[in-house]
C-alpha cells in the first residue's frame, strides 16, 4: 500500500491555470479576476494534483486576499493555514501593509491570522473596484481587514 505525499506549497505558475480553475469552480468561488499567469498566487500540490490555492491582488500597499480554497479531501491538514501563512510572508516581501478579503464562509476561521470583520465602506475605492468587490462576491460576503 502506497502512501499519499505531503502537499508541497509553491508559486503556482500558468500551466497550473486550468486546474486552479477547476478547484475554484468545484468550491463555489469565482475564477472571474484570477489572472492567467497566476502571479503573486500559491497552490498546493499533492502527487501532481493542485489541491489548494491562494493569492494576491495588489493596489498599492493594499491586497486583496483572494481564492483561498482547498480540496475537500485536504480539510482540516493544517494545508490551509500553511498557504495562508505563506501568502502573508509573500504580502510582507512585496511591502503590501494592509490586506483585505470576502469571504462567505470563512468569517471565524481568518481572526487567528489577525483579520478583524469591517465594512464595505472602510475598504479603499482602488479595492472595492475589484471585480471581487463589484460581482464576483456575493454583496452579503463578509469583509475582513489584516493590518501589518
Amino acid at each position: 500500500m502506497s502512501v499519499a505525499s505531503t502537499p508541497a506549497i509553491r508559486a503556482a505558475r500558468p500551466a497550473d491555470f486550468g486546474a486552479v480553475a477547476g478547484l475554484l469552480r468545484s468550491n463555489n468561488l469565482p475564477v472571474d479576476g484570477v489572472p492567467p499567469s497566476l502571479e503573486a498566487f500559491l497552490v498546493a500540490v499533492r502527487d501532481g494534483t493542485v489541491v489548494g490555492l491562494v493569492g494576491l491582488e495588489r493596489y498599492g500597499t493594499d491586497a486583496l486576499l483572494r481564492s483561498a480554497v482547498v480540496d475537500a479531501s485536504e480539510r482540516g491538514t493544517g494545508l490551509g493555514a500553511g498557504l495562508i501563512d505563506g501568502i502573508l510572508a509573500e504580502a510582507q516581501e512585496r511591502g503590501v501593509t494592509v490586506l483585505w478579503l470576502l469571504t462567505t464562509t470563512a468569517e471565524r476561521w481568518f481572526p487567528r491570522f489577525g483579520f478583524t470583520i469591517v465594512t464595505r465602506d472602510d475598504v479603499p475605492p482602488m479595492v472595492r473596484a475589484s471585480r471581487e468587490f463589484q460581482g464576483a462576491c456575493p454583496a452579503s460576503a463578509t469583509v475582513m481587514r489584516r493590518a501589518r
